[in-house]
């Protein structure tokens, strides 16, 4: 079956759920706002499609029977990750009536890239080729895969980026704003640690 309502539900409760990528793109809208987040959503969007359909393809089964490579993903994950989260706690904005943060936004390859070590990805791709495949033809299997999951967190990234956006208004005080960066560093530190679970 191309379309399995099944599989879509699956993929969004996935992908909706707190993750890397969602407190990224909540903390990107709020930082930056809708417009300039909009090239990482992108990127996570297309990153998100071509690792699910690599793992239908089986470089998935690869990663899991190299638990050495397995490993390595696992310590780049979580040192980029809180490596950003770093970031986050540090943020700040220019002393300004505009209050522009001082950082810049992910870029689309950014965004993109960072799904080749975003565990949580990994985790809903594996379980949804696992689960739902249709018995396509690899290629085919890949491609509906890929699809549903591109499909499916284009509207997640599009409601966690726009939440984001929505809270800038929220967060005109240094205080507000200093308190919502570091939750949103440690809700990501938090993700580092759940890499090795």
């Amino acid at each position: 079956m191309l379309f399995d309502p099944l599989l879509y539900s699956f993929v969004f409760l996935g992908l909706f759920s707190p993750g890397p990528n969602v407190i990224m793109l909540t903390a990107s809208g709020a930082r930056f706002g809708f417009q300039r987040t909009l090239p990482h959503l992108f990127g996570v969007v297309l990153g998100v499609g071509v690792i699910a359909g690599v793992t239908a393809l089986g470089v998935g089964a690869l990663v899991l029977a190299n638990p050495a490579l397995g490993l390595v993903l696992q310590v780049l994950a979580a040192a980029w990750i809180l490596w950003m989260a770093w970031g986050y706690f540090n943020a700040t904005r220019r002393p300004t009536t505009d209050a522009q943060d001082v950082g810049n936004p992910m870029t689309l390859w950014q965004g993109a890239l960072f799904q080749w070590i975003n565990p949580k990805v990994w985790a809903v791709a594996f379980a949804a080729s696992a689960g739902y495949g249709a018995g396509l033809a690899p290629a085919w299997e890949a491609a509906r895969l890929g699809l549903s999951f591109s499909s499916v967190n284009l509207g997640v990234c599009l409601f966690w980026a726009s939440a984001g956006a929505l809270l800038t208004g929220l967060l005109q005080s240094p205080a507000r704003w200093r308190i919502f960066m570091r939750l949103m560093a440690g809700l990501l530190a938090l993700s580092a640690v759940l890499v090795f679970r």
